[in-house]
């Protein structure tokens, strides 16, 4: 029998009070004021998305509760927390520390983590204008790395709710070419990393799993794509590739908005595509969909100018969904992907377009579709 495919979530941690954010923003701010202030910019855009469980703080352990059986009962083993350090120090940990791992029932879900290393710009919201200020830095310095390090295998690795995949703690890394940058050459990239094994192995936890997310079309500015995969995954010995998001593979065709199920059909080739490019496992990905322009300024004209002003998915109903679901089961069950796993992106990425969690249009229908494909036989 073949083995039953894992289904990973990514999750945005943006929708609690952190005191970083507060200084920027605000007192109490959150992204969800950027869900709130949403307009539609053209006819037919459906914005603004709300939330049907309301505006909910994922800091409070009995609001994640609610998120982790939702996830459970639907078919999703796994949220990959988007994970920040920034200055030495976490940044938007407060959803996972506080609500996932003070949750009662977190031994429902398996979480780990994908350290969002870009650099942190200010699109909350955005002008027209580039370039954005960089709000924080997203190259880590090698003591930097250590102390990140280090702070995951105390705070999260000893968890049992914690993902292993073929037995290692599963970490993955949104941005290598920021990796490469603070550490200065591939080289010193590939001694940290593997120190950085030998450090979780000295700990008594055993091996790691060590993921990258690679993309071809760079999405946040001052992002790089990676010309030679395969090698740069030799020098630096990960162990598998996966994708965060659709649009890092192929552009948007129309402004300002595309049919879902076009643009689906263009995504979907990517499973066989990177399976057959890259020589390691490749963990394919599906976009419940796309619309950034909740990050821009309402009352500017809404112009392709780059990311976040960028084309929208319209008609990604829960049913055009479940086919894209569909297709990736399809392309898992032929047995070329070990083990099984497909991410989804995502939990939440509201100011994005693309999130699971039960709107006031849709209800619950999204999670549906997950637990209709993936859920038990």
């Amino acid at each position: 029998m073949a083995e039953k495919p894992q289904v990973a979530v990514y999750y945005f941690p943006n929708y609690h009070v952190d005191p970083v954010n507060e200084r920027r923003h605000g007192k109490e701010w959150t992204e969800w004021e950027l869900v709130k202030a949403a307009t539609p910019r053209f006819p037919g855009h459906e914005q603004p998305k709300v939330p049907l469980w309301g505006y909910e703080d994922e800091a409070d352990p009995f609001v994640m509760a609610r998120k982790i059986d939702a996830a459970a009962d639907h078919g999703v083993d796994c949220f990959i927390f988007d994970w920040y350090w920034y200055d030495n120090a976490p940044f938007l940990h407060g959803g996972l520390e506080r609500g996932f791992l003070q949750a009662a029932n977190n031994e429902r879900l398996k979480f780990s983590l994908m350290w969002a290393n870009h650099d942190w710009i200010e699109i909350m919201p955005a002008t027209r204008h580039k370039d954005y200020p960089v709000l924080a830095k997203g190259a880590a310095s090698e003591k930097e790395f250590v102390d990140a390090t280090n702070y995951m295998i105390e705070t999260y690795f000893r968890h049992p709710s914690y993902w292993r995949v073929n037995g290692g703690l599963y970490v993955s890394f949104y941005e290598l070419m920021k990796l490469i940058e603070g550490f200065g050459s591939e080289e010193e990239t590939g001694r940290m990393l593997r120190e950085f094994r030998e450090r979780v192995r000295a700990a008594g936890l055993g091996e790691l799993h060590l993921n990258a997310v690679v993309w071809g079309i760079a999405n946040l500015p001052g992002e790089r794509s990676i010309d030679d995969v395969n090698g740069l995954m030799r020098r630096l010995g990960f162990d598998s590739i996966t994708s965060y998001v659709w649009i890092h593979h192929d552009e948007i065709p129309h402004f300002p908005a595309t049919d879902y199920k076009e643009y689906r059909e263009i995504a979907v080739r990517n499973f066989a595509k990177f399976t057959e490019e890259y020589e390691l496992p490749y963990f394919p990905n599906v976009s419940m969909g796309w619309d950034s322009s909740p990050r821009t300024i309402q009352t500017d004209k809404f112009d392709l100018l780059g990311y976040p002003h960028t084309p929208v998915l319209t008609g990604n109903t829960p049913d055009e969904f479940k086919a894209a679901l569909q297709y990736a089961k399809d392309f898992l069950a032929q047995g070329k992907t070990n083990p099984p796993v497909l991410t989804v992106n995502s939990w939440n990425e509201w100011t994005e377009g693309s999130y699971l969690e039960p709107d006031a249009v849709h209800g619950m229908a999204y999670l549906e579709a997950i637990r209709e494909v993936f859920g038990d036989e």
